[in-house]
């Protein structure tokens, strides 16, 4: 059984005011046709329908202080409250104790370990590379996650020959602000289709989308509110070209901020937790799942079980 994860950054369940949140303001047709005409806001979850379940996970882990990124990635990805074990939120990038739990063992190690495949499926432009190698960048939790299991990171090369997708979905990014002019260019619903397409070729995979934080930072409505418009076309052409039977699609967070414009910072709301699937597989996922750390095990139970 195979999993996608789509890793929204800084997205929470918030308040039905169209002022200061998104997803109050913006319909996403397909994904409320999925959930009944729900929207991704605070009192939506829990719903279980014919194809997709939506819940409401805990963040804030019992530590004071809003959730920050380093350490809510670092519990997706190993299970382990490390926000309780090092006695705070931190971020945006590792600090040394949360480096350490992710080379420690994170889902792609173990997945690598266990003769699985895994990846990320992000393709990261040459400046970035650059970065990391001039000591000028540090690996957010992710991608340190995907070396510390001795996994490559997509390239350039990789987006340009199919294997890897853009972090806007699209590629407009790269044609448009990172200068390469001759970049593939999708449609919202054909990145979704390519995402099911590349999934395939793994029993683990993971899509990074990290602009709806920026958006949450920047307090921008009108590019949160496109950003929503992108997402349920890349969500409408995944679940088309999605096999029920083959896998489960989970969507989740890592901390609130762009449900609420009125602040810069990220709050403590309870973030989406989002499956798309069979009804037993999903329930399965579930069973017992009320916060990030469940994530890590229910995606191991997934894979391995079958």
């Amino acid at each position: 059984m195979r999993v996608l994860f789509i890793f929204l950054d800084g997205v929470g369940l918030g308040a039905n005011d169209a002022e200061i949140n998104p997803f109050a303001r913006v319909p996403m047709p397909f994904l409320e046709r999925l959930l009944d005409g729900r929207r991704l806001l605070d009192g939506a979850a829990p719903f279980t329908g014919d194809r997709a379940s939506l819940y409401a996970l805990d963040a804030s882990l019992g530590v004071a202080g809003f959730p920050q990124s380093a350490t809510g990635q670092a519990v997706l990805l190993t299970g382990e409250n490390v926000p309780a074990r090092i006695g705070e939120h931190y971020g945006p990038k590792p600090n040394p104790p949360v480096a350490e739990f992710i080379q420690r063992g994170t889902l792609f190690s173990r997945f690598v370990a266990a003769g699985r495949s895994a990846a990320l499926l992000n393709a990261y432009p040459p400046r970035y590379f650059h970065g990391i190698d001039s000591g000028k960048r540090l690996y957010s939790s992710i991608p340190l996650s995907v070396t510390s299991a001795g996994l490559s990171l997509f390239s350039k090369d990789d987006l340009f020959a199919g294997r890897a997708l853009s972090a806007d979905f699209t590629g407009e990014g790269w044609t448009q602000m990172l200068g390469f002019p001759d970049a593939p260019v999708l449609t919202a619903e054909a990145a979704g289709r390519k995402l099911a397409s590349l999934s395939r070729q793994y029993d683990f995979s993971l899509f990074e989308y990290w602009a709806s934080d920026y958006a949450g930072h920047k307090q921008d409505m009108p590019w949160a509110v496109r950003q929503l418009g992108v997402l349920d076309e890349v969500l409408r052409g995944l679940l088309d070209a999605w096999d029920d039977s083959e896998g489960l699609v989970l969507i989740t967070s890592d901390h609130g901020n762009m449900e609420d414009l009125s602040t810069r910072r990220h709050t403590d709301a309870k973030v989406p937790g989002l499956l798309f699937g069979s009804p037993e597989v999903r329930a399965a996922f579930a069973d017992g799942l009320v916060d990030l750390t469940g994530i890590a095990p229910a995606i191991w139970r997934t894979v391995t079980s079958g």
